[in-house]
């Protein structure tokens, strides 16, 4: 611990978790674990096609199955006007967002929903969707992102415009979106450059993996108000999607959040909510609402697959004078790729004069993408991090030496935009050069790979209350779900400035009528964000605290201090110094002491009830990077690559938490690693997903994977009270190419394709072999 660090008595330690206990014994209440008496089984009806129009659709056998409460489609969502579809800064295309609830007027990939029954059981849930007659004429379909660009693909929207050309075109197309950012002069840079390296890379979508699935349970009161319990990463953001889909009055819709099995971006939009609140609506019971591991698979956002195309001049010295990069990113059957931030974050570790970053946002007919942690930049880092690495080997540099000479310090201009103000790329850089992974030799078959990542980090609209209770617990409400821990984070951010014990802290996630509004859980925003919240309102109850004990001691307030978690205060007069009955004279008071439980207890008389809350709109986040090292052996018979060691390390701001903040890094190795290696989507030429399932789509598990190491670097980002800087988008985005890069080290193959896979990798292995005989 540094002398920074010392300075504090909980942030930075290693506190127990809150609800540790509870999620590991099994007491924790998750999304398909909560019920309500009577309530109906809510059941979707899915297209088998990934393209067709929808002719006819007949319910009438469905609702006339004993039983079968409520029938729904497309008919019954209320048609959102063309001007209201995106409303407000940055939000979703809710015109889109309805016709992925449910389709209209033809299917757009299969799982498209098509309709949703709700009844008295399961098995007559399923009868119902079995006697629903839905016609097709199926249409062409078309899956990858390079052949849904050319001019005669398969049209998915037939008033589809290319938004960002000038002037714009008449015709329709399968872009959505044509954006460009950079800085400089990229000609002017190549010109200058004496090597210059070009290359293609493709990535595959990907699952975020999360354990739990998508589930739900809506009621409707007499009175026309709803309650919604949830699994999501933002309870907020769930009734503000469902009011404006559903034309109701955010004002009618409470809802709950429940335990979070996992979600990584991909539980911030609905799928199930809006349904399971309308068909509540008409059958006047609950309805409960859970997708199958397969629903989840087929109907859900994966991660963007990608196509990218870079070109980078550096001077012989291994100066880098130009980048350029094209991307383009599957937004699924809807527009709304994260290719923008894959621009963004590209080349953001270094300080490079002229960047060029194009990027094509292309509906294919796939599910809608999601997020998945760092959306965009997985894939662009792959890109950019394997050509840093080219451009290492062709220059005979070491690949930490190289990004070091490049790196991005506090005044770099981004080429998306702004000047970086204190960060710690370069300290990370030195740790992986020191780091005693980085000092060993590879063996036989094996290699060394490294990369780095860059995430900009969020803020947001944010709210937090603290209350003190009768007996002087400190009650912190938020209204974030927790995923990394972030309960213990705002419990210890509250400790700290309160000065009392952290077993004080109660931390609570609210629902959405009992706390003020706050952005969804994403964008690595909570722990800064909210952090800063509570913070604030911590700062505040100590000068409530203060005035409080001053009217106790009735005296001024600029003679009481707050300190390890009780008021003291100095007397204004003089009292009688008397030893063993003598009069020896006058002496000054000594200091009066208050507790935070002595002031609780006084409260009625003081003033009443001690809370404080704060809402802000965060600002000032600090950007995040790290640098990855990666050793695997490499099976030559087989083509099966195993992870042999690994290090994350990371400016993580300040950790509040180490344990968690580790965990972080661990979990989004894991989750690149799985990226890199076996994962991906398989279509079949009917647009079917033939591994909707764990047992098919391969995820790593832990005999696949080493102990992880991490080092966390701590550069605090000035903006925040205690230092933090988002930690949770960042570990994921180096994987991907430090894997691609220690194999291209083991057998000289620099694969370009995602997931290097056994069957690709041993293919190109035998082509290596082939060439050299």
């Amino acid at each position: 611990m540094n002398a920074e660090a010392k300075k504090y008595r909980w942030i930075g330690t290693r506190t127990v978790r809150p609800d540790g206990i509870d999620k590991v014994t099994g007491r924790a209440t998750f999304g398909a674990d909560f019920t309500l008496p009577g309530a109906l089984c809510g059941l979707v009806l899915r297209s088998p096609h990934a393209h067709a129009l929808i002719l006819r659709k007949d319910f009438s056998k469905a609702l006339a199955i004993d039983g079968v409460k409520a029938v729904i489609c497309s008919d019954d969502l209320r048609e959102i006007p063309p001007d209201e579809a995106v409303v407000g800064g940055q939000p979703p295309n809710f015109r889109d967002m309805a016709n992925n609830l449910l389709a209209k007027d033809k299917v757009l990939y299969e799982g498209h929903a098509v309709a949703a029954v709700a009844a008295i059981s399961e098995e007559v849930a399923r009868r119902a969707l079995e006697a629903i007659e839905i016609e097709y004429q199926v249409l062409p379909h078309v899956i990858e992102v390079q052949k849904a660009m050319e001019p005669d693909a398969p049209l998915l929207h037939d008033n589809l415009r290319t938004q960002g050309i000038d002037p714009p075109p008449e015709t329709p197309s399968n872009i959505a979106q044509r954006v460009q950012l950079g800085v400089g002069d990229v000609e002017r840079g190549f010109a200058e450059a004496d090597v210059i390296l070009q290359d293609e890379f493709t990535t595959q979508p990907v699952h975020q993996g999360y354990i739990e699935p998508h589930a739900c349970i809506a009621r409707f009161g007499e009175d026309g108000q709803a309650q919604l319990w949830c699994s999501s990463q933002g309870h907020f953001m769930v009734r503000a999607y469902c009011a404006k889909l559903l034309f109701m009055e955010i004002a009618q819709i409470r809802v709950t959040p429940l335990e979070i099995g996992g979600g990584f971006g991909g539980k911030t939009t609905v799928y199930l909510e809006p349904l399971a609140l309308l068909m509540a609506r008409i059958s006047g019971r609950p309805v409960k609402m859970t997708m199958s591991r397969e629903e989840v698979f087929r109907a859900t956002g994966p991660a963007s697959g990608s196509y990218i195309n870079v070109r980078i001049g550096a001077t012989s010295d291994g100066r880098i004078t130009a980048a350029e990069a094209i991307l383009c990113y599957q937004a699924g059957a809807f527009e709304g790729s994260p290719v923008r931030l894959g621009c963004m974050t590209g080349f953001a570790p270094y300080d490079i004069p002229n960047v060029r970053m194009i990027g094509y946002d292309v509906v294919v007919n796939r599910p809608k993408s999601a997020a998945y942690r760092a959306p965009g930049a997985p894939m662009a880092a792959f890109a950019t991090e394997s050509m840093l690495d080219q451009l290492a080997l062709k220059l005979e540099i070491d690949p930490l030496a190289l990004r070091m000479k490049n790196a991005a310090r506090k005044g770099t201009k981004a080429a998306y935009g702004p000047r970086f103000n204190d960060i710690g790329y370069v300290e990370t850089l030195e740790a992986a050069m020191s780091h005693p992974h980085y000092q060993s030799k590879p063996g036989l078959n094996q290699g060394r790979g490294v990369a780095s990542g860059f995430w900009f980090n969020i803020g947001g609209q944010s709210s937090a209350g603290i209350h003190v209770t009768e007996d002087g617990t400190v009650i912190v409400n938020t209204g974030n779900p927790d995923i990394g821990g972030s309960r213990a984070s705002m419990a210890i951010m509250a400790a700290e400035v309160l000065g009392i014990d952290i077993n004080r802290v109660r931390p609570i996630i609210s629902d959405t009528g009992s706390i003020g509004y706050n952005d969804l859980t994403g964008g690595s925003r909570v722990t800064f964000a909210i952090g800063m919240a509570v913070t604030e309102a911590a700062r505040k109850l100590v000068e409530s605290l203060k005035e409080r004990a001053a009217l106790i001691w009735d005296i001024s307030l600029d003679s009481v201090i707050w300190k390890d978690g009780s008021a003291y205060g100095e007397p204004g007069g003089e009292v009688e110094d008397e030893r063993k009955g003598k009069r020896t004279g006058k002496l000054k008071a000594p200091p009066m002491q208050l507790s935070l439980h002595d002031i609780a207890k006084d409260a009625a008389r003081t003033g009443g009830p001690l809370s404080s809350s704060v809402n802000i709109n965060a600002q000032g986040a600090g950007p995040g990077f790290g640098t990855h090292i990666c050793d695997v052996e490499v099976d030559r018979d087989t083509g099966k690559v195993t992870i042999l060691r690994y290090t994350a390390i990371q400016d993580v701001g300040r950790a509040i938490q180490p344990d968690y903040v580790e965990g972080q890094l661990q979990g989004g190795v894991a989750q690149g690693i799985g990226w890199a290696l076996n994962e991906e989507y398989i279509y079949n030429d009917e647009g079917r997903l033939d591994n909707p399932g764990f047992l098919d789509y391969r995820i790593p598990v832990a005999s696949d994977l080493p102990m992880i190491d991490t080092v966390l670097v701590e550069v605090p980002n000035p903006n925040h009270p205690f230092g933090v800087r988002g930690v949770g988008e960042v570990p994921i985005i180096p994987p991907l190419a430090a894997v691609a890069n220690a194999i291209a080290d083991a057998t000289g193959l620099r694969m370009t394709d995602l997931p290097i896979s056994p069957p690709r990798l041993l293919a190109a292995l035998d082509n290596q072999a082939r060439s050299k005989r």
